[in-house]
């Protein structure tokens, strides 16, 4: 399968993520932003968050018009999923989700939904990387593999989820309805 228009703008510490051999990705790990655009989630990957010299990002980001961004080439481990990120891609759509209360207990919501246009090309998306990636068998919402709870920012002796995304409205059924991965869930 051809590549869909991916449109490659690498972050700036790039080159200092971990390389890594496309056989060794077998997961997909969805998740949102929780930003409310695209300009805003290239600061937050962009910031330095470790002494390595890297932060926190995804490998592809999608638009809702459906544009997508690589920020990260599938080669390179970025840092997305805790205890997952060496095996696996990490693939955010921008959605507002919890934004800009990510941990109030008052605003837990993830009530946006994904456009017809983001799902188009996060099929299209995970179509081809089956091709790039061959032991790739498997997906994930972020929130399927990082289920721990912290104190809610209003009220600590409330525990919230640390991670919601993609959320209620991600379109399961309609994504794994044309891509066949196992959904761990």
């Amino acid at each position: 399968m051809s590549a869909p228009a991916i449109r490659t703008h690498p972050l700036p510490y790039v080159g200092l993520l971990a390389e890594r051999a496309l056989d060794d990705i077998d997961t997909v790990v969805i998740h949102c932003t929780e930003l409310p655009d695209l300009a805003t989630a290239r600061e937050y990957g962009e910031r330095v968050l470790y002494d390595s010299g890297t932060g926190n990002s995804g490998h592809y980001y999608i638009d809702r018009d459906g544009r997508i961004e690589e920020y990260a080439p599938p080669g390179r481990i970025a840092h997305h999923t805790r205890g997952w990120n060496d095996r696996s891609i990490g693939i955010e759509l921008v959605n507002t989700g919890r934004f800009p209360h990510w941990l109030d207990s008052r605003h837990q919501a993830m009530d946006e939904p994904y456009t017809d246009a983001q799902v188009a090309s996060l099929v299209a998306l995970l179509q081809w990387l089956r091709g790039e990636a061959p032991a790739l068998a498997q997906i994930a919402g972020h929130e399927d593999l990082d289920r721990d709870e912290v104190e809610a920012s209003d009220d600590p002796a409330v525990k919230v989820r640390r991670k919601r995304d993609p959320g209620p409205l991600f379109p399961w059924s309609d994504v794994l309805g044309v891509v066949p991965l196992l959904r761990i869930a």
